[in-house]
């Protein structure tokens, strides 16, 4: 009987640790497993210095992502859907022609990554990580982990035409750059006029916007570092550094916000 409990116990947790990727290229979802992923020839050992997540170099076995989009267009979008509802968006040229590397770390079954701080777990079961991402402009918000879904879209702009500017402006106008910064760092947690893919964070518009109820100064101590403004133990908006984020690209954030709180439509 005690074996049979040990096999039970044993079965059970291997069970918990297995984890699937869904992966879905245009051609309808395919689930892949951790231990199909790691058997494929062009897995490598990777070392990742500065990873933005754990803050230190870190060591990883990762499949080049260009080899799991095959025949997906540089001018598609990527959608990378976390466990916990956080949806980055990325253009598909970054990863396929970008001098920037992007790379599906792994976590193995028996070797689990540590947890990314107390009472955090851990990046996996997978997660996008760059070499050289300087080469590409790659930002923060674009090192999504415990990654449960990739897939192909169109752009934000195209599948969410209520976070549209309104038509006409130049792209080099302000609000124009601000709404290429949301579709950047902010729809992976907000959405706007009650559309978008996040489950994260508040809307961003309605019932109102920051910018209507926090003078831009304060608006920018949120943005910089949430903890400076409420501070907040459950608080799960991570701070924006200038690294991250440019005083320029803030302005235009703002630029971008403001311009979309006269454009306010019903979700």
């Amino acid at each position: 009987m005690r074996a049979f409990i040990g096999l039970a116990l044993l079965l059970t947790a291997s069970l918990t640790q297995a984890a699937t990727l869904t992966l879905d290229t245009g051609k309808g979802p395919q689930r892949i497993t951790t231990e199909q992923l790691l058997a494929r020839p062009d897995v490598r050992a990777i070392d990742v210095p500065g990873d933005v997540s754990y803050h230190a170099t870190m060591h990883y076995r990762a499949i080049p992502l260009k080899a799991l989009l095959g025949g997906v267009d540089p001018a598609a979008h990527l959608q990378f859907v976390a466990l916990d509802g956080f949806a980055a968006e990325i253009p598909a040229a970054l990863a396929l022609q970008a001098r920037a590397e992007a790379w599906l770390a792994i976590e193995p079954a028996d070797a689990p990554w540590p947890k990314l701080g107390p009472d955090k777990p851990g990046a996996g079961p997978f997660y996008l990580v760059w070499l050289h991402p300087e080469a590409g402009h790659v930002g923060s918000e674009q090192w999504p982990y415990q990654v449960a879904t990739i897939r192909v879209l169109a752009d934000p702009a195209s599948r969410f035409p209520k976070m549209r500017p309104a038509p006409g402006l130049a792209t080099s106008d302000p609000v124009m750059r601000g709404f290429a910064v949301f579709q950047r760092d902010c729809i992976t947690c907000h959405t706007l006029n009650g559309q978008g893919d996040a489950k994260l964070g508040p809307d961003l518009n309605v019932p109102h916007s920051p910018t209507e109820y926090l003078r831009d100064d304060l608006f920018r101590v949120l943005v910089r570092n949430p903890q400076d403004l409420r501070h907040w133990p459950q608080a799960k908006m991570p701070g924006f550094d200038r690294n991250a984020l440019s005083d320029a690209d803030l302005d235009d954030l703002v630029a971008y916000l403001k311009h979309m709180a006269g454009r306010k439509a019903a979700p």
